[in-house]
């Protein structure tokens, strides 16, 4: 009778953690510190970048505008006040400065803190002149919004829901589908999900809470078209990249997205990455979608719906694309065996 020789430590890890295992834990590992880099990245110094302002006054003050240190504001000229205040509300320019009278207009519904941003720049700009601006609200949040920032915690509840809800369907059923006709069912079952899930965050957020008012039905498809795009993105991840696609969608809606949105520090007070990429993610794209539909009475909603669109409309082609294209190839490596 012989007795077994003991295991060393190194076999008793291999034997208690799967290769596999190590691999998905460096994974969270990165999205960890990825998460930490991008938050404090693009929140530990915000400062005004190029933000559109408005000039009702000679072209002097607005060449003396643009060169300030840094560009922090992009000047441009309005014949009078009342294009100056139209393009605010337009959404064309985020201020106006109307020379004569020392007028700065500003919409706060927009982002607080740019507009804060904006005041502090024509602040000093005053200050040689001993003038402060007299700053005037064209569009302030409503009560129940104070801080501006109602837009972008519902654009993460219901990402959040779209990604979770596809994520969940993955791990009841694989993250794969075994057939086309299931790729497809699951698709369609994201539908009614996105509306039911936009229809309840819009519930909550006007009628419970009453943080944004007046705007229910807007709120609601602008809520089912994130849900479904958050959805559709991650089942495509999915199928291309098996369950580590859903630690993809995280780094995308969540390490990248959030603090790219605009919700807390607009673009413009955002370091260079993160201005780049704000507007064309989910995140952003509905936090500027909601601003401007219920602010601005949805002028500039046309590019942010886009980018919805295309969000969802590409995570449901890709899904279908690269789910035929792996079963095709399945079966036929299958076909081959057998005939082997």
């Amino acid at each position: 009778m012989t007795s077994e020789e003991p295991r060393s430590l190194a076999h008793d890890l291999r034997d208690a953690i799967a290769p596999r295992t190590v691999l998905l834990v460096l994974g969270v590992l990165l999205l960890q510190l990825g998460f930490i880099l991008s938050y404090v990245g693009a929140f530990h110094s915000p400062s005004p970048h190029r933000v559109a302002v408005a000039v009702v006054g000679p072209q002097q003050t607005v060449d003396r505008i643009n060169a300030l240190d840094g560009t922090p504001v992009e000047a441009s000229p309005s014949p009078d006040a009342d294009d100056a205040r139209q393009r605010v509300l337009d959404r064309d320019v985020e201020a106006a400065y109307l020379a004569d009278t020392g007028t700065l207009l500003v919409a706060t519904a927009a982002g607080p803190a740019l507009a804060t941003a904006v005041e502090q720049v024509f602040t000093q700009l005053g200050a040689a002149q001993n003038r402060a601006p007299v700053v005037q609200d064209l569009v302030p949040p409503q009560a129940g919004d104070a801080r501006g920032l109602t837009a972008f915690y519902a654009v993460v509840g219901w990402l959040v829901g779209g990604y979770l809800a596809a994520a969940a369907l993955g791990i009841a059923k694989g993250a794969r589908p075994a057939t086309l006709r299931r790729t497809v069912i699951r698709l369609a079952a994201m539908v009614p999900y996105a509306i039911v899930s936009g229809l309840g965050g819009a519930l909550v957020v006007d009628q419970v809470l009453g943080a944004l008012t007046g705007h229910f039905l807007s709120l609601w498809w602008i809520g089912a078209a994130l849900t479904f795009a958050a959805a559709t993105v991650t089942m495509a991840f999915q199928v291309l990249f098996g369950v580590i696609g859903v630690g993809i969608t995280v780094l995308i809606f969540v390490v990248l997205g959030n603090p790219s949105a605009g919700g807390a520090y607009q673009t413009e007070l955002l370091p260079p990455f993160w201005r780049a990429i704000g507007d064309w993610l989910p995140n952003g794209a509905g936090t500027e979608a909601i601003r401007d539909e219920v602010y601005f009475a949805g002028n500039a909603t046309g590019g942010p719906i886009t980018v919805l669109v295309v969000w969802g409309a590409a995570g449901l082609v890709v899904t279908l694309l690269a789910s035929a294209l792996r079963i095709r190839r399945e079966n036929a490596d299958n076909s081959i065996t057998l005939t082997g």
